[in-house]
């Protein structure tokens, strides 16, 4: 009986060590993540471009992680979906701009490169180089004459952080640490013709 009762405060010591080790992974109350706080595809010469305003809540290893040298990436993903009787099943177009955020500790500044066409800017300070990724402006998506004037369509944009291009030690605590889990929601609304 003695040995019964010992196993089972060494299992009972086992399960409060078990959940308290997993505390650190469900106990963060900052909601770490991106937010797409505005969007709209207005027409624009034919064309209908994206205006979109972003906001990066960016946790404390993701920024330790940026100031060590380890660059971040997101990629905006934009979809206009053309609507079916009983559901919005075809992706009409799929655009996607990708972003990476560096911070060079010799030069003491952040880089922020547009991956697609290569333009890079260079900020003393995060805050400003979030700043500038935080706002699209007339981002060509589709030609209006494309568009069929009797369908509807849905128009979606994501922002997603790519854990994937994390350096390899990194990855397996990005896929289980909250702190990591830096994309948005979809944000959708019907295209207004």
């Amino acid at each position: 009986m003695a040995f019964i009762m010992l196993s089972l405060k060494r299992y009972n010591y086992f399960i409060v060590w078990f959940f308290l080790s997993c505390l650190p992974f469900v106990s963060y109350g900052d909601d770490f993540s991106a937010e797409i706080k505005q969007a709209e595809f207005i027409l624009k010469d034919d064309t209908y471009v994206l205006s979109a305003k972003v906001d990066y809540h960016l946790s404390k290893k993701a920024i330790d992680a940026l100031q060590n040298g380890v660059p971040l990436y997101w990629h905006l993903q934009i979809e206009l979906k053309q609507a079916n009787v009983f559901f919005w099943s075809k992706s009409w177009v799929v655009v996607a701009k990708r972003y990476r955020l560096q911070y060079h500790a010799l030069l003491n500044m952040y880089r922020l490169k547009n991956e697609d066409d290569g333009a890079e800017h260079n900020f003393s300070t995060l805050s400003s180089a979030l700043e500038l990724m935080s706002i699209v402006t007339n981002l060509p998506i589709i030609r209006n004459s494309a568009l069929d004037i009797k369908q509807q369509y849905l128009c979606l944009v994501k922002l997603n952080f790519e854990r994937d291009a994390l350096p390899l030690p990194l990855r397996p605590f990005a896929y289980i640490d909250p702190q990591w889990y830096l994309s948005s929601d979809w944000t959708q609304w019907p295209l207004k013709k």
